[in-house]
């Protein structure tokens, strides 16, 4: 039996693996899905035939074998919520489901140890180190991702920077370790338990409570990514290959992608987590220029009488839901003769690949979709930049002004097009607080109002001027 259940977790390692290569691509995304949900299918069955368990109605048999009565239980509740849930939450709340999801996965892997560590006969030696370094980051990664939910959602809608936050964390993650040595060394006092988790979940809020919108497309990674690696641990604490293959799979994934982010944002990993955008108002509000508003009528002209058009889609879009509609005028550009692109920065919206799926959402074929390095050497030859609820991604102090904080980072070169449109609710900044250069400059016109609406207003007139 035990041959037979390894072959089920290979299938499934080799189903996680292809599924998360075909999910790199936007045509092959659904299938990848697909393939590592029948892989996690296989691995969830294979378990219930792990040799010693049983399927009495007690809490646990008299030799602590787990109670499957209680785990198809679990696998119903959850598999109904799950499924409601993908129905019923807006691909605008895609973010805040991201996060919910993957703090369940750290939260998971936490309990997983706690459970061990309260076993007639712990863990001990490597298996005890591994058991409580799974939960420190699962811990951390569960509060972590709760409150970024909470961000996300509205829940919480400013960052929190306590004095001396640095050291302070510092501090407290050396307790929170030393704490978990204890265990090691001593065994699993259960006040030393407590204590221990406690700790590790307040420092999951502690770590992302200064967080800004800016940089929460780093963090969601980043929480991936610790709880990937909280899952790997706790499958070698379990003898699960399926569970140290997920994880491995899940961390590495996530942290490639965490790194390939803050690259894109030129901000180190350690500036995301210990200098990070709190969305604080921003000195240096004395920009050059004036905003110069522009109707919806005039914007339709410079689009419908354009030969080429560069939308850059922001989280304003993804608030307003207003994807069907680009995609809407989109479609009635292109019937004018209007050549139209969509250009996706790497940490637009607030989740990796935000945009994209929005944009997916909508019908956008996949070939009018262009990331930063494809896209940037089109600006200085198009016509109009049609800007749609974004801030930093387009902001050109961040090639300019040494004392930003974004200064460095690559960005969607919308100021070098001939005239430039930015669809915005009002004249405040975004969400990392600092003033746009952009709006201020002599090619760019303000159109104000949600995106829903605007669009529909230039929607309108298009037709009326074809």
């Amino acid at each position: 039996m035990t041959w037979v259940l390894n072959g089920v977790y290979l299938v499934a390692a080799v189903l996680f693996i292809f599924g998360l290569k075909a999910m790199s691509s936007p045509k092959t995304a659904a299938a990848g899905i697909k393939w590592a949900g029948v892989g996690m299918v296989l691995a969830t069955l294979a378990t219930f035939f792990i040799p010693g368990q049983d399927g009495g109605f007690a809490y646990f048999a008299a030799d602590k074998r787990i109670n499957l009565l209680l785990a198809i239980a679990a696998l119903a509740i959850g598999t109904i919520v799950a499924a409601w849930l993908g129905k019923v939450v807006k691909m605008t709340d895609m973010p805040q489901m991201v996060a919910i999801y993957n703090g369940m996965g750290g939260g998971a892997a936490a309990l997983i140890a706690a459970v061990e560590f309260t076993r007639p006969v712990p863990p001990t030696g490597v298996h005890a180190v591994l058991a409580m370094l799974g939960a420190f980051i699962g811990s951390v990664a569960f509060s972590g991702s709760i409150l970024a939910w909470a961000k996300l959602q509205g829940v919480m809608n400013k960052a929190v920077r306590w004095p001396v936050q640095n050291v302070g964390n510092v501090v407290h993650s050396l307790v929170t370790l030393a704490l978990g040595i204890a265990i090691v060394v001593w065994g699993p006092n259960p006040w030393l338990v407590i204590a221990f988790f406690v700790m590790a979940l307040i420092l999951g809020f502690a770590l992302t409570s200064p967080i800004g919108g800016a940089d929460m497309p780093v963090v969601i990674s980043l929480l991936n990514a610790f709880t990937g690696v909280a899952v790997g641990l706790e499958g070698y604490v379990l003898g699960n290959p399926a569970l140290i293959i997920a994880g491995i799979v899940v961390g590495a994934a996530g942290t490639l992608l965490t790194l390939l982010m803050a690259k894109a944002m030129n901000r180190p990993l350690t500036n995301v987590l210990f200098s990070p955008i709190t969305g604080e108002a921003q000195a240096g509000g004395g920009m050059e220029g004036t905003m110069k508003e522009v109707s919806a009528m005039d914007a339709a002209a410079m689009m419908r009488y354009a030969g080429s058009v560069i939308i850059v889609p922001g989280y304003g879009m993804a608030v307003a839901g207003a994807q069907h509609k680009v995609y809407e005028m989109t479609k009635l550009l292109e019937a004018e003769g209007v050549d139209v692109k969509f250009a996706i920065h790497p940490v637009a919206g607030r989740m990796p690949g935000h945009m994209n799926v929005l944009l997916a959402e909508a019908g956008v074929p996949y070939d009018q979709i262009f990331d930063l390095d494809e896209i940037n050497s089109d600006f200085p030859l198009c016509d109009v930049a049609l800007v749609i609820g974004a801030n930093d991604v387009v902001n050109p102090v961040a090639r300019t002004d040494k004392s930003s904080p974004i200064y460095g980072m690559p960005i969607l070169d919308a100021d070098k097009a001939r005239q430039c449109i930015v669809i915005k609710r009002g004249r405040g900044a975004g969400y990392s607080g600092i003033e746009n250069a952009l709006f201020f400059a002599e090619n760019t016109s303000m159109l104000y109002g949600s995106a829903q609406q605007a669009i529909a207003d230039v929607v309108h007139n298009i037709k009326e001027l074809s």
